[in-house]
């Protein structure tokens, strides 16, 4: 059997290209690198994470971030009318109203219970839509979830921008392990900031509605859920039409993503939200920062506790101030005038019942002409120079000489004061000087009874500034604020005790109600006498009764009231400051620049502001007495004889004076004459 050599068929390897074998091996090694990178970074991230997670706190600790409390201001009623400080409240939210849930979610984070703290293609959208408006990727929209904005809010607030928005991830992962959704959610809706000093949708639910978060509706719901957006532009007490309009887009993301059907959007979109009356009024604004600033700081401003002030406005008077300035601007004031004026309203005590600082035009900002502002009073310091006369033994029915005066002043030479119409009209007494403001015989009063003793009352009476120690001290050339004056006007009201003007009552705690500070009002010591006071109140009221009297136009009928007129120099300031039994009310006029006034003095529309807003406080209150004292006053005719009488008595003594002068000096030559001694 013969065999063959069988040939097997062997196959050549089959050697790929150099190139190709190169950059094979190069995308394995890359490759290797790449997954060795990515698993190196999962690692970090992981270790990252797990660090932020350990460091992260109860979740119960980050419901408040408030750096300072809350003050809330209750009225003499009883009802709260402002609020200050971090306002702010504790609510989870699985407590809150279930629209105002789901309207945030909504409008910040749709994805919020299904991601874990991250949302990629939120990210993603940001970006494209940065890039398409121009900006840097990441400037303006951040994409950001309700996870994420958690962490910025409460780690992350000081940082840069970059380097926030890479530690949000982690911090978001971390807070993801660490707390539930619902945690999150009520750290988020405790400490997102919304307008109108209030954070959290608890504060803001009653900084805007008046009620708890717990109560809110869908279109209250849909106006808080707007303002995460944008809190200081879309604020309802700053522009209720734009934030009713922001609203109409929260709702209609709502709808969109099945949170409300179609009847409910229907009548929401219908029916937008609506501030509550006090929001609405935004009342006692001005008597709000005054007691703020003039309050214990430790108690107000030093503490994270939510406080409640009691105080003393009455918002029923308050609008009657407001509405009598804004009247007679109105009314009797060209349109365009950049013109203030402020208001001020005491009860007899010095309780402070109103206070107008401004008006609000062009950038008048918060600055309060009623207690900032430091003015010359004019004539209005006129009452103090007299209650210094009767104090020291002068009677209102004294007369005095209205005619040209001239002072010697050291330094600055002579000085002589001018009567507002630059006439004389002769002996008058002082009651009569007062009604007609009249300078000349307020600077011969003052001389007389001495400067020092008319700065001791007038600061006795409460007005504490500096009294400058000059002849023009009469004529109230040193500056004080309208609260003070209207404050002294008080202490005459009140028989010459000092009413000291007060607007803080208590203060407690708005949580548990522990009474922390208590101010009960009480009269200082006795400035004038009783009847000092009665005579110089009523020679106040002959300034509005009296035919001659500056101030008729603050007349308020039957109701007896006492004032006093006051324009300074050039009209750079004009007062009109007066009291009924019941009420002292104090009104400025004038610019902020101290442009003078044109057409302007007391007696004008300062009176007929006093007057609108005397009209407003008292509706529907009997007619008090006022505590004044009436001389006996001679009749018109007698006044007339004593003022002939009084001038033939000045007449005979200069006569008698002449006849001794001759006598001594015919005298005088005949002993000289004769040799005498």
């Amino acid at each position: 059997m013969s065999s063959k050599k069988s040939k097997t068929a062997t196959a050549k390897p089959v050697r790929r290209p150099l190139l190709i074998r190169v950059f094979g091996g190069l995308f394995r090694l890359i490759r290797t690198i790449l997954f060795r990178l990515i698993g190196w970074g999962i690692v970090v991230a992981a270790a990252v994470v797990l660090y932020f997670y350990l460091q992260l706190p109860d979740a119960k600790e980050l419901l408040d971030g408030r750096e300072s409390g809350s003050v809330a201001m209750v009225d003499r009623h009883g009802d709260i009318f402002a609020w200050r400080g971090e306002q702010g409240g504790v609510v989870g939210s699985a407590q809150m109203s279930e629209d105002l849930r789901n309207a945030v979610v909504a409008t910040e984070d749709k994805r919020f219970y299904w991601h874990m703290g991250i949302s990629p293609r939120g990210i993603l959208g940001a970006i494209r839509i940065n890039l398409s408006e121009g900006r840097s990727a990441l400037s303006g929209h951040g994409g950001s979830t309700i996870t994420q904005q958690v962490a910025k809010l409460v780690f992350l607030s000081e940082e840069s921008t970059w380097r926030r928005k890479v530690l949000e991830i982690p911090y978001a992962l971390a807070m993801e392990l660490a707390y539930t959704k619902e945690e999150i959610l009520s750290i988020y809706m405790n400490r997102a900031y919304l307008g109108a000093s209030a954070t959290g949708f608890e504060a803001a639910a009653q900084r805007y509605f008046g009620i708890s978060a717990r109560e809110v509706d869908v279109q209250q719901a849909a106006m808080l859920a707007g303002l995460l957006t944008a809190p200081s532009r879309y604020a309802p007490t700053r522009d209720l039409g734009r934030a009713q309009n922001r609203s109409q887009v929260i709702l209609r993301l709502m709808h969109e993503q099945g949170y409300i059907d179609d009847t409910v959007f229907a009548q929401a979109r219908a029916n937008p939200a609506e501030l509550s009356e006090s929001a609405r009024r935004r009342a006692g604004g001005y008597f709000a920062d005054w007691v703020m600033e003039a309050g214990p700081e430790f108690l107000i401003e030093g503490t994270r506790e939510d406080v409640e002030i009691s105080t003393t406005f009455d918002p029923a008077i308050q609008e009657a101030a407001e509405q009598a300035l804004f009247s007679v601007f109105d009314d009797l004031v060209r349109e365009g005038s950049e013109a203030q004026a402020a208001i001020v309203v005491l009860s007899a005590d010095g309780a402070v019942r109103g206070m107008v600082g401004g008006r609000a035009i062009g950038g008048a900002g918060t600055f309060n002409r009623a207690t900032q502002a430091l003015r010359q009073p004019g004539s209005a310091f006129k009452p103090f120079v007299y209650a210094a006369a009767v104090e020291s033994g002068m009677h209102p029915t004294d007369y005095l000489n209205d005619a040209p005066l001239t002072i010697n002043i050291p330094g600055s030479g002579p000085w002589s004061p001018q009567n507002y119409g630059r006439s004389y009209r002769g002996p008058m007494p002082m009651y009569e000087a007062l009604a007609r403001s009249t300078n000349t015989i307020a600077v011969r009063v003052s001389e007389e009874v001495g400067r020092a003793e008319v700065i001791e009352v007038a600061h006795d009476l409460g007005l504490d500034s500096d009294l400058t120690n000059s002849p023009a001290l009469a004529l109230g050339a040193s500056e004080t604020t309208l609260l003070d004056l209207t404050g002294a006007y008080a202490s005459i009201l009140n028989q010459g005790f000092r009413a000291e003007p007060y607007g803080l009552t208590e203060v407690r705690l708005r949580h548990g109600g522990e009474l922390l500070l208590s101010e009960e009002p009480s009269l200082g010591k006795r400035a004038i006498s009783e009847q000092t006071a009665g005579y110089v109140t009523w020679m106040m009221n002959q300034v509005v009764e009296a035919p001659y009297g500056t101030g008729r136009r603050a007349a308020l009928g039957d109701r007896p009231v006492a004032g006093k007129t006051g324009t300074t120099d050039a009209a750079r300031d004009a007062w009109f400051i007066g009291f009924s039994g019941d009420y002292v009310v104090g009104v400025w006029m004038g610019y902020d620049d101290n442009t003078p006034l044109t057409g302007v003095t007391g007696g004008g529309l300062p009176a007929e502001i006093w007057r609108r807003t005397m009209l407003g406080v008292h509706e529907g209150m009997p007619v008090s007495a006022l505590p004044m004292l009436v001389p006996n006053t001679p009749s018109y005719q007698d006044n007339i004889a004593t003022a002939g009488n009084d001038v033939v008595r000045r007449i005979e003594d200069a006569a008698q004076d002449v006849d001794d002068g001759l006598s001594g000096i015919v005298e005088g030559l005949l002993r000289g004459l004769l040799g005498g001694n």
